[in-house]
């Protein structure tokens, strides 16, 4: 066995330099946490630099991604657990379809990943009433209303294979739904509608 030498003092650090050397390691790691791993993770760019080296946007996107999961993940949760408020009030919604006269009816099929946008022309104040189902799966959607930079949302959903509803138009313009289907085969959704409102279109 070989005793390794042991070094002479002069050769070791001085506190000064190991002092140094913390504070250059901190200052480096704080830096790489907020040019790098902040907008790459998060989308939180503080110093901008994030955007320049494109990396805010990939961290935005999966912020995007990782809600979207949740938001999905929670609505199935529900779908699994109905309530009995659900059930009855279901009951009450599916007695009420049978006693309403529709002015439109139209069906449309969306391939897996599809969007599509229907709106209805509706004047101010005037109200529509709804009802539609997803067949063969789910659908996201987004019912809204825009015109001459206006903008109104009045409901969105994930995962889900039917809705039922009325809304008032806050303002003059196209009001409808756009929807997505997310998931691996085909969908067929029905569309019911009366009201107050001068054309159906489809603008997607």
């Amino acid at each position: 066995m070989f005793n390794a030498e042991k070094p002479a003092p002069d050769e070791l650090p001085t506190s000064a330099q190991l002092i140094r050397s913390t504070i250059i390691s901190l200052v480096a790691a704080v830096a790489i946490l907020f040019t790098i791993v902040l907008p790459a993770e998060y989308g939180i760019d503080p110093t901008r630099i994030g955007s320049v080296l494109g990396l805010t946007e990939m961290g935005q996107l999966k912020q995007d991604l990782a809600d979207e999961a949740e938001q999905d993940h929670h609505s199935q949760v529900q779908r699994q657990r109905p309530s009995v408020l659900a059930v009855l009030t279901g009951a009450l919604i599916g007695s009420a379809k049978a006693q309403e006269v529709w002015r439109d009816e139209i069906s449309f099929t969306l391939t897996p990943g599809e969007g599509t946008e229907w709106k209805l022309v509706m004047a101010e104040g005037g109200t529509a009433h709804y009802a539609w189902e997803a067949e063969g799966g789910r659908v996201n959607y987004d019912l809204h209303g825009h015109a001459g930079g206006q903008r109104v949302d009045y409901e969105k959903g994930r995962g889900k294979a039917e809705g039922t509803g009325s809304f008032t138009a806050p303002f003059a313009g196209d009001h409808g739904w756009f929807w997505r289907n997310r998931d691996r085969q085909d969908i067929t959704v029905h569309l019911k509608i009366r009201g107050d409102y001068d054309a159906l279109k489809r603008t997607q």
